[in-house]
């Protein structure tokens, strides 16, 4: 569920098919973002998930589709 629901952020934030987004899509390499696409993704992670501010040291390490769903799941 988390996943499914943080692809349609993916398909609309990047512009990208859905059945192209897998655990291991990086979002620099295959999405073509810059810190500030994932920042802004982000925030819309927060806001959809109900979720505290994510903090710098957590978005340092968010580079995966698979790191956003763990990060996600450790706070739901």
């Amino acid at each position: 569920m988390v996943f499914e629901k943080l692809c349609g952020l993916i398909v609309d934030h990047f512009g990208v098919e859905a059945d192209s987004i897998t655990m291991d899509t990086h979002f620099i390499d295959d999405l073509n973002a810059d810190s500030i696409d994932v920042v802004d993704l982000m925030l819309e992670v927060e806001s959809l998930f109900n979720l505290d501010e994510i903090n710098e040291n957590d978005l340092q390490n968010v580079r995966t589709v698979g790191d956003v769903v763990n990060l996600i799941s450790d706070r739901i």
